[in-house]
């Protein structure tokens, strides 16, 4: 076994395995439709960009999870986001599902 050195954190490797890179958490906000899908309004996802946030998300909430993405718009600490941006620690990946309402 040989130690990993591809961060502050060692681990023994065995012969012939590649280091495990570890990955920034960003923060999954679901509002409406998209927090009922997810059974959750919050979580957390390893990431580089939004896209892989949400598949992420899609995994571990499923096919009704899915099903309402489409229609969300996606928000990254404030601002509108696509799939390409990218998140880092601390960044929060807002979905929000269109609102309806009114008197």
């Amino acid at each position: 076994m040989r130690a990993c050195r591809a961060g502050p954190h060692h681990k023994e490797l065995r012969d012939g395995e590649r280091p495990v890179r570890w990955r920034a958490m960003a923060t999954l906000r679901m509002f409406a439709s998209a927090r009922e899908a997810a059974g959750t309004g919050r979580a957390e996802f390893a990431g580089a960009t939004v896209g892989d946030v949400l598949a992420a998300a899609i995994t571990t909430f499923g096919d009704g999870f899915a099903r309402v993405l489409p229609s969300c718009k996606v928000w990254v600490n404030g601002e509108a986001a696509d799939p390409n941006d990218p998140v880092g620690v601390g960044d929060e990946v807002a979905v929000l599902p269109p609102v309806s309402g009114g008197c």
